[in-house]
């Protein structure tokens, strides 16, 4: 299954927990693992808090302060600090389904990274049943 995530800014974090549940719920047939990857290297995935927005604008502006824009980067495309922040986020997350919903805390959401956008992308998911449940 995959997904496409539209973004508008530079960076930006796009919660798309409640659109991974409704492919969790609609394909996992009870309980086992939720794979997700993105194939970019400019974007990656998180799983934080999702209850307060400033959240995400805490973690991207800390992000830009670590890698900054304007580095001396040797990339010829001009997008360096984009790979680099990709690669400090990581490019998946594994996620425990119970009863066809995703096994996440009372704050947690999920989020795509976006890090050379505004982009459309794409999200892998990978919904693997437990054996127990077979």
């Amino acid at each position: 299954m995959i997904i496409t995530v539209n973004s508008k800014d530079r960076t930006e974090l796009i919660d798309i927990t409640s659109r991974v549940q409704d492919k969790v719920r609609s394909a996992s047939g009870g309980s086992g693992l939720c794979m997700l990857y993105v194939p970019h290297t400019t974007a990656a995935i998180t799983i934080n808090e999702s209850a307060d927005p400033s959240v995400k604008d805490d973690i991207l502006m800390v992000l830009n302060q670590i890698v900054p824009w304007e580095a001396g980067y040797r990339h010829l495309e001009g997008n360096s600090p984009a790979h680099v922040k990709a690669t400090i986020v990581g490019s998946s997350e594994l996620i425990a389904i119970e009863h066809d919903r995703l096994v996440l805390g009372t704050w947690q959401g999920i989020f795509f990274c976006e890090f050379d956008g505004p982009r459309t992308r794409k999200v892998h998911i990978k919904i693997m049943s437990s054996l127990a449940d077979a």
